[in-house]
């Protein structure tokens, strides 16, 4: 579990602390002081934050949203429940959970320091961002999807109708931030890894004010109109349970905490699987790709692993997981969680020697590099498929190859002929290895490029760019 990060910078009788989710690119805060907390953006898996609480003591007065969040389920209404705190949330949310709605300028206390709310629409359009002050001086300034390291947060989550209107309210809201002197320590929710953010932003989690006015694309633009037109410009898609996070944090959600999952047998799976259950086969790509259960799908357990699982199956399909010898699956269950996956039925840990002895047979397919996919590319050689965004692919992608991003190719396979190999890959080989298992559960002839496009472009081979067929 992450551990939490001070602030880098201290301030007599306040201590700040900063705790990533660094497989959603987001990071949560604790502020304390004179024997009181208050909490900003806590995620669902409270059991890391309740770790840091008891390490910095204090009574919890105050859990803060700096919006409704897109992508991922929070835990302030139960951690605000369960610690008897106030859980403060930006007036005209549309929240119907237990709360405060706090209005510009309203105030939370915690020992001696004041969380003073700061309207900033634009990721969102009730989203407030809340500065620190001490000695009614800014120190801090917790910018949720406000200005991030380096960048903004998205202001199209929302659909197009309200991206125009809200990229202007970000252009404003960042110029009042800008107003904080240049030392306020500036910590963002969202950050490297997180598809809530505009751009790339590295892996920095902390910057300031004045560092942002020298580096950030809001504050170096020479005017508004010139930042929303580099704003809106071409975007990755996000992930397509973000359309149902917002409902779930309006309500409140429980907590989730860790419990030991069932454990699934030979029978149990057919029997899961034959009632429409997913299984997901959290083994490495070289693993499944040699043996694995026909129909499974191969999600390796790594940061992305919730995120890709949530944007390829429907919301509330429901899964079954099947691991190696020995793996730690805990960190499948707290992925899940955080994005509203409840129904994983359980585990079953290497049972592919039950599955041969009762009679069963396993699936594999080939891997291949990047030197076999120059050889199947230069002899004409089945079908290249790339699974990367479209983007990515237009940007530049293997001539001749045919783009599906891996989120869409389950709706898509009528597409895709049946009658040659299709050779699959990615950047890194990680959504390729989604893909080929989803290709090779619907009987299609699939072989694995084990790594991707970048080794392709490292290795001096051809590369076209834009649509041909346009």
């Amino acid at each position: 579990m992450s551990a939490a990060v001070p602030a880098p910078a201290t301030w007599p009788d306040v201590r700040v602390l900063q705790l990533g989710t660094p497989e959603l690119g987001d990071s949560s805060y604790v502020i304390a002081s004179g024997g009181e907390v208050a909490v900003v953006d806590p995620q669902r898996d409270l059991d890391r934050l309740e770790a840091v609480l008891c390490e910095v003591g204090g009574r919890l007065v105050a859990v803060l949203e700096t919006h409704v969040h897109n992508d991922y389920v929070s835990g302030g209404p139960a951690l605000a429940a369960a610690r008897g705190a106030e859980y403060v949330v930006p007036a005209g949310s549309g929240c119907t959970a237990d709360h405060r709605a706090i209005e510009d300028g309203g105030e939370v206390r915690a020992g001696h320091a004041v969380l003073r709310a700061l309207r900033t629409p634009g990721h969102t359009p009730h989203h407030t961002s809340y500065e620190l002050l001490l000695s009614g001086r800014a120190a801090a300034i917790f910018t949720g999807g406000s200005v991030l390291v380096g960048a903004c947060g998205r202001t199209d989550l929302l659909g197009p109708e309200l991206a125009e209107e809200l990229t202007r309210a970000q252009y404003r809201s960042a110029q009042r931030i800008g107003e904080r002197p240049d030392p306020t320590v500036l910590g963002p929710t969202h950050g490297a890894g997180s598809f809530c953010s505009s751009s790339g932003t590295g892996g920095e989690t902390w910057t300031t004010v004045g560092r942002e006015k020298v580096v950030n694309l809001v504050f170096l633009a020479p005017d508004e109109d010139s930042f929303v037109a580099g704003h809106l410009s071409a975007r990755l898609d996000f992930p397509a349970y973000y359309l149902e996070m917002a409902p779930i944090n309006r309500a409140g959600a429980p907590a989730w905490r860790p419990r030991p999952p069932a454990v699934l047998g030979v029978d149990e799976l057919v029997a899961l699987q034959d009632s429409g259950v997913v299984l997901v086969d959290v083994r490495d790509r070289a693993s499944f790709a040699e043996a694995h259960i026909p129909g499974s799908i191969n999600v390796e357990l790594g940061d992305s692993f919730a995120t890709y699982l949530g944007w390829a199956f429907p919301f509330g399909t429901r899964f079954a997981l099947v691991s190696a010898a020995g793996q730690d699956v805990e960190p499948a269950f707290r992925q899940c969680a955080r994005i509203g996956i409840e129904d994983i039925e359980g585990v079953a840990e290497d049972p592919f020697a039950a599955w041969r002895a009762s009679g069963r047979t396993l699936r594999r397919y080939p891997v291949t590099d990047v030197a076999g996919l120059r050889q199947a590319v230069d002899g004409r050689q089945g079908l290249v498929l790339d699974v990367r965004q479209r983007l990515e692919w237009l940007d530049g992608h293997v001539p001749g190859s045919v783009n599906v991003h891996v989120a869409e190719l389950p709706m898509r396979l009528p597409e895709l002929p049946r009658d040659r190999r299709v050779y699959v890959h990615c950047l890194s080989g990680s959504r390729a290895t989604i893909a080929a298992s989803l290709l090779d559960a619907s009987g299609f002839d699939v072989e694995l490029v084990g790594d991707g496009f970048a080794e392709w472009a490292q290795g001096h081979h051809p590369i076209e760019s834009g649509d041909p067929a346009a």
